[in-house]
């Protein structure tokens, strides 16, 4: 936010929004420094990390979320953990009419990073890349494409994390 007013902000604000920009980033490194130094003294997070991070994608800030906002990860069923985080469709059907599925409920704070994180995956991941241009070509809308493969990422994750397994192409 800050980077943004630097550009409209006149001159002379600058420099007190630039030393602002360096506080934050300072505080920023300290904080991972502190989160990264609390990982490793614990070794089943340190288990977790190295699994979820063999994907491409899952960096350390999606890991770290699932880590302290999903302590849940490996032990639920995929329609458990999906409706955990709050990306499982529920339908709003009455009778004949079929109404729109939507998602909802769920942790937004896991699903705000999972929604960042699949933006970049998708990119990276050629799984994911392939489901998402898949459900694009049915006629799916981007986002609903891109919640898809959320879904697909936490049952993908959970399962791995489950078995203890690191990331494989044909896992997906």
């Amino acid at each position: 936010m800050e980077k943004n007013r630097l550009q409209i902000m006149p001159k002379p604000l600058h420099r007190s929004i630039k030393s602002l920009l360096k506080m934050l980033q300072s505080q920023i490194e300290t904080i991972t420094r502190q989160i990264e130094q609390e990982v490793a003294k614990v070794d089943h997070w340190r288990t977790k990390m190295d699994i979820m991070t063999s994907v491409p994608g899952v960096g350390k800030v999606l890991a770290y979320t699932f880590l302290s906002e999903l302590p849940e990860l490996g032990s639920l069923n995929r329609k458990e953990i999906a409706a955990l985080v709050g990306v499982a469709p529920i339908n709003r059907d009455s009778g004949k009419l079929n109404g729109k599925r939507r998602i909802r409920g769920g942790r937004p704070r896991v699903r705000t990073v999972m929604f960042m994180a699949m933006l970049s995956s998708i990119q990276c991941n050629p799984v994911f890349k392939r489901f998402y241009e898949r459900l694009k070509a049915q006629g799916k809308i981007p986002k609903v494409a891109v919640v898809a493969c959320m879904r697909k990422m936490i049952v993908v994750l959970n399962t791995m994390v489950k078995n203890q397994e690191s990331w494989r192409e044909n896992m997906a």
